[in-house]
């Protein structure tokens, strides 16, 4: 059975969803007017403790539990994404070429790259907002390019070029 909730953050309202395995769902609400729903649920509780950690500016250095709902490709493209460090960004472009080097094959495009990207059902969890344009630009952000410029100051990360990948 799968169990929605709400909290608040910095950013606004976020929205969570999880079921017996794992957390299915956390995106930023495009409205604050609702009262936060309680986190009974125990994978709520400790995504809340995740999200208080996180922006408190710490790296909270555990995953809560994951139900990752998606295509063999997405999951692919978001299990790269659990491995990009606090603080630290990458591209479109090296994730693509990450996936080309574990298939076996000679190239995978980076727009592939970014449409799995852009499906994340889990923001700032798995965090989608830590990958840039090759340039080093703020390329692409569900939530609005405003969110992904505060989380990634948040984190630390130098918003100006020479672009330097984890």
């Amino acid at each position: 059975m799968t169990v929605f909730a709400s909290c608040a953050s910095p950013l606004g309202k976020i929205l969570l969803a999880a079921d017996d395995e794992g957390l299915t769902m956390l995106d930023f609400s495009d409205t604050n007017d609702a009262a936060p729903v309680p986190l009974h649920h125990p994978i709520l509780q400790e995504t809340k403790h995740w999200l208080d950690l996180y922006f408190s500016g710490r790296n909270p250095e555990f995953t809560p539990p994951l139900h990752l709902l998606g295509t063999p490709f997405q999951l692919e493209v978001w299990r790269l994404l659990l491995n990009i460090p606090f603080g630290k960004t990458t591209t479109y472009g090296a994730l693509a070429k990450e996936i080309a080097q574990r298939r076996g094959v000679r190239c995978m495009a980076a727009q592939a790259v970014g449409g799995a990207v852009g499906r994340n059902p889990v923001a700032l969890i798995v965090p989608c907002h830590r990958v840039i344009g090759a340039d080093g630009s703020l390329t692409g952000y569900a939530s609005g390019l405003d969110k992904k410029a505060w989380l990634m100051a948040l984190e630390g990360i130098d918003l100006q070029p020479p672009f330097q990948p984890f």
